[in-house]
């Protein structure tokens, strides 16, 4: 279902003493603008290739990790180039779209900001590889994160659970408070194995409603205080894990 958030009032002055120990959120098509530009970059490659793609691919390599989405794309269309040389070109292609700054989705900067100004743990995590995420940081804020895990420093990336539990040990923080925040079904399904809660802006493609998950339209109607409701409080959670 699709959760609302609290009235405006309701917003923190000062950080509470509560669950939430940490904030772990998705890269492309969550806080930045950029699903469309790698379909751009993927469409264009593949076009130079002499392969039309069919809009039905995208909604299969959205949110995927790169060695995945490439090694669909060329079995789907029976390109003759191999999957090193394709997520290199991917890469390059998608750096060069972006040039040196990527817009922001809305509401992206405000919650960025919020986080920084209550002291709360933060981590980007995405399937994205190092090169591109060390550039889409220039507009993001690297201040804005304790750390960052990209998909080419993980040996499973996502959907496998590895990267959010990496980020969550990183902050020093127990998976089961630390809320995650992502656009893609691959993305969600990588955090509720790592056992977060999810927080789920879909771009794309919809993502469908499940218990310990809540849909929300866009990060404008997001806050620090609403982050707090999706985590057990304290002595619930350590039940829990009992």
């Amino acid at each position: 279902m699709t959760s609302s958030i609290p009235a405006v009032d309701t917003r923190l002055t000062q950080a509470p003493a509560p669950a939430l120990e940490g904030v772990l959120l998705d890269m492309d098509g969550t806080l930045v603008d950029t699903e469309g530009v790698w379909w751009t970059a993927e469409a264009a490659i593949f076009a130079e290739l002499g392969h039309v793609l069919d809009e039905a691919h995208r909604t299969v390599v959205v949110g995927g990790p790169m060695s995945r989405s490439a090694s669909y794309l060329i079995e789907a269309t029976g390109a003759d180039i191999a999957l090193d040389e394709l997520i290199t070109l991917l890469n390059t292609r998608f750096t060069e779209l972006i040039g040196s700054t990527v817009p922001l989705l809305p509401g992206a900067r405000g919650l960025l900001t919020e986080l920084a100004a209550h002291g709360v743990p933060t981590a980007l995590v995405s399937a994205s590889h190092r090169r591109v995420i060390d550039r889409v940081l220039v507009s993001l804020g690297a201040e804005n994160f304790a750390l960052t895990v990209a998909g080419d420093e993980v040996e499973r990336t996502k959907p496998h659970p590895d990267p959010y539990l990496l980020a969550a040990a990183g902050l020093g923080a127990d998976p089961q408070r630390c809320v995650v925040i992502e656009d893609t079904v691959t993305g969600v399904t990588a955090a509720e194995a790592a056992g977060c809660p999810v927080l789920a802006v879909p771009s794309v493609v919809p993502i469908e409603p499940a218990p310990g998950r809540t849909i929300m339209r866009s990060l404008e109607d997001v806050n620090l205080a609403f982050l707090h409701t999706l985590v057990k409080p304290v002595d619930q959670a350590r039940t829990t894990i009992a």
